[in-house]
């Protein structure tokens, strides 16, 4: 009998860090998930957190309680605590589900709303992204700033009842399809660059938001250049203080780059090896280096699971986010080399959907931005060796 995803994931490992709550979550997170691939909606598809946008799926996740699962009861989420939504979201990932309409929502969209917005914004926002309702983009990226964020030229003046603002901002996932974007924007200028950036909850459909595709090598639309013409921003749409924006992206950022997301994004691959191998004999050699992998895997999961423990007991663990970012997206990257050693197969994105030359197509022509996105690893190095050094 062929493996399931469930069987040969990471987490068939003890959950020695986690609540009973959470492992017996995990039993129905795994119920639900047979019920949608009954129904053709889970394909087990790699990056499927980037790539798979499916409103109705994120919907009756919602339903379940699995979006908004870490927001307070008294805004519509679950208050069920980082480690639990843990649990859910590696199940999600570990299974290839579609979770890309609310992924951004659900990691960083709300938890931003939730520490830094006004009362009125989160009654408005926050019950929404709990009912998979309201899905957001990520304003930050700029052609011109590279990996040096607080360089951004995006500017927010000030006008009678609000704001304007003018600039564009690059590889914004889903602005295509998504309701709203946080975007980052210089409200003054200043000697440190690092002050008078602010943050703004930016409509996507607003007059003035112009959205540009920007296609992957696949041919896949998943980025966009989003093109701000003079968009008008009501004061109520300010998120958090003004001149506060450089201290709540980086706060945001552990949300962003520690999660299983960033280990996980090429797990159905070693899922679809293991099933192609169980068809024939296999060498000590092979196996071996199927051993290292989960094996670094697993040791990346630990560190991930300490990042997420650290944000529920409200901590701010940037330092130890960015090793996750870091060491994940280079497994990612070397579990699909070790694929392709361990078992030489044709990637063809024209072979039968779910194959395996279909599903090592689909991992190579998204590998390039495996350590790109969400800070470059060249970038994140900085940020743990500035650590280390302060401590």
């Amino acid at each position: 009998m062929s493996p399931s995803a469930s069987t040969l994931s990471p987490i068939a490992f003890p959950d020695v860090a986690l609540p009973e709550s959470a492992r017996l979550l995990r039993a129905e997170v795994r119920a639900f998930l047979d019920e949608e691939r009954a129904r053709g909606t889970v394909l087990g598809r790699p990056d499927s957190w980037l790539a798979g946008w499916d409103p109705g799926f994120s919907r009756r996740l919602a339903e379940r309680g699995w979006v908004g699962m870490a927001l307070p009861a008294e805004y519509g989420g679950a208050g069920r605590g980082f480690l639990e939504r843990y649990v859910v979201i590696e199940e999600l990932l570990a299974a290839g589900a579609p979770v890309s309409a609310h992924w951004v929502s659900d990691r960083q969209a709300g938890p931003s709303v939730l520490g830094h917005g006004t009362e009125e914004q989160r009654r408005f926002f926050l019950p929404r992204i709990a009912a998979g309702q309201c899905f957001f983009s990520i304003g930050m990226s700029e052609k011109s700033s590279g990996s040096d964020l607080a360089s951004v030229r995006t500017r927010a003046e000030r006008t009678a009842d609000g704001w304007r603002l003018t600039g564009t901002k690059m590889w914004t996932g889903g602005a295509h399809v998504n309701d709203y974007a946080i975007v980052l924007a210089r409200t003054d200028d200043t000697e440190d660059k690092h002050a008078g950036l602010s943050q703004f909850i930016v409509d996507l459909r607003a007059p003035g938001v112009r959205v540009e595709p920007i296609r992957l090598m696949s041919g896949e639309h998943r980025f966009n250049a989003c093109h701000l013409e003079g968009v008008d921003v009501p004061d109520g749409m300010l998120l958090g203080r003004r001149g506060d924006g450089w201290k709540q992206v980086t706060g945001e950022l552990a949300f962003e780059r520690s999660g299983p997301e960033r280990y996980l994004s090429t797990f159905p691959l070693l899922v679809s090896l293991l099933r192609e191998l169980e068809k024939r004999s296999t060498t000590v050699e092979q196996l071996t280096q199927v051993g290292i992998l989960t094996a670094r895997l697993h040791g990346i999961r630990r560190l991930s699971l300490g990042v997420a423990a650290a944000l529920d007991a409200g901590s701010s663990p940037d330092v130890q986010a960015a090793l996750v970012k870091d060491l994940g997206t280079r497994l990612e990257g070397a579990l699909t080399d070790t694929v392709r050693s361990v078992l030489p197969t044709p990637a063809d994105p024209h072979a039968t959907p779910g194959s395996h030359s279909e599903l090592l197509a689909f991992a190579l022509l998204h590998s390039p931005g495996y350590t790109l996105r969400g800070g470059t690893n060249e970038i994140l190095r900085g940020i743990i060796t500035r650590g280390l050094e302060q401590h």
